[in-house]
């Protein structure tokens, strides 16, 4: 919480990487609006078996008529970035945590680009919450 940062261990990812995901202000206000009984290690949105599957979303978006699928969030994402951002595509992929289709430079990219990716999580909070003005795209 204090390094607005959420960590996703290797284990849980497909790539099996451990994964640094920068926490927007808004995604920060939301963390600390949840119930003081709730511990750091629990699901911000539990599901039955511990956390919400994909299906669990896509379900969630049916029943509120929303004719949306759980992985279109993160095409929007995705589109926004390309659109409406000066936010490079590299970065855009690493906060996917996309692979690198390119073997050899898959072998030399080490780092995850965290601190260009805060700013966009930035810019991405901003536009969420209805700024018009989100950072540096002026979209």
């Amino acid at each position: 919480m204090r390094a607005a940062l959420w960590t996703i261990p290797a284990a849980r990812m497909k790539s099996g990487r451990e994964h640094r995901v920068p926490l927007s202000k808004p995604a920060m206000q939301l963390l600390r609006h949840l119930p003081a009984n709730r511990l750091p290690e629990d699901h911000v949105f539990p599901g039955i078996r511990g956390h919400l599957s994909d299906m669990s979303l896509t379900a969630v978006l049916r029943r509120m008529g929303v004719p949306a699928t759980a992985h279109g969030f993160r095409s929007t994402f995705r589109d926004w970035v390309s659109e409406y951002t000066e936010h490079s595509g590299e970065v855009a992929e690493m906060a996917l945590s996309h692979a690198i289709g390119n073997k050899v430079e898959a072998a030399y990219r080490r780092g995850d680009l965290l601190e260009k990716r805060v700013a966009l999580m930035a810019d991405w909070g901003a536009f969420l919450g209805g700024s018009r003005q989100s950072g540096r795209d002026g979209a």
